[in-house]
């Protein structure tokens, strides 16, 4: 068994905490607070949990919740005796969910839906041990965007390149998407996608992290 010091001063844990997801920008939020992570993807079809609920009407926030469950223990049933956080987004435009969109078309009519609107990001989290969820919680952002015309959208996708389908509503606010915006009310690592501070808070509730 390691030294938690080996890991880093601030983490309590014996072991690196596993992160269920592929996301390069989750992964830099935790290292960056001290978290040591070791990054194992969930084999998991989110369009196949989201649709259904999407289709009944299930509000964002939990539909959110629901595929960071599924990612987490998706993992967690692989390393049973780890501590793992699963996450996921969503984004409202009022009662409308917008996803990752598939090319350039769709990410310049997805900025055209948002142009001159507000819209909410929920990033939830479920922190996972032994297959079962210990921990769950949704976060929320408000961004409120600029009005766009087609020659700024079209500017911004010239820009951003492929970037803009990783992310759903195309832009990415750590990048040129910050461009694209009038007003933001959250924690902007809610916006990134892992809202930090609830969640050292929750691994310091669990004695993770040091007081």
């Amino acid at each position: 068994m390691s030294d938690p010091a080996d890991l880093h001063p601030l983490w309590l844990g014996d072991k690196p905490l596993v992160l269920a997801s592929g996301s390069a920008t989750r992964f830099a939020l935790l290292t960056a607070a001290g978290i040591p992570v070791e990054v194992m993807r969930p084999e998991v079809d989110e369009r196949a949990i989201a649709d259904p609920q999407e289709a009944q009407g299930v509000a964002a926030d939990q539909i959110a919740r629901s595929l960071a469950h599924a990612k987490a223990l998706a993992v967690s049933k692989r390393v049973l005796d780890r501590i793992v956080i699963g996450a996921d987004q969503t984004l409202a435009l009022g009662k409308i969910l917008l996803h990752k969109p598939a090319d350039r078309d769709a990410a310049a009519e997805q900025l055209s839906r948002l142009s001159g609107r507000t819209h909410v990001l929920h990033s939830a989290v479920v922190i996972a041990r032994s297959n079962k969820t210990i921990v769950s919680f949704v976060g929320a952002a408000r961004l409120t965007m600029r009005r766009l015309s087609p020659a700024m959208i079209d500017r911004y996708l010239d820009v951003s390149g492929d970037a803009v389908r990783v992310s759903v509503g195309g832009y990415q606010l750590e990048r040129a998407g910050m461009h694209l915006f009038r007003r933001i009310t959250g924690e902007h690592t809610a916006i990134l996608g892992l809202p930090m501070l609830e969640t050292l808070a929750q691994l310091r509730r669990l004695g993770l992290v040091a007081e």
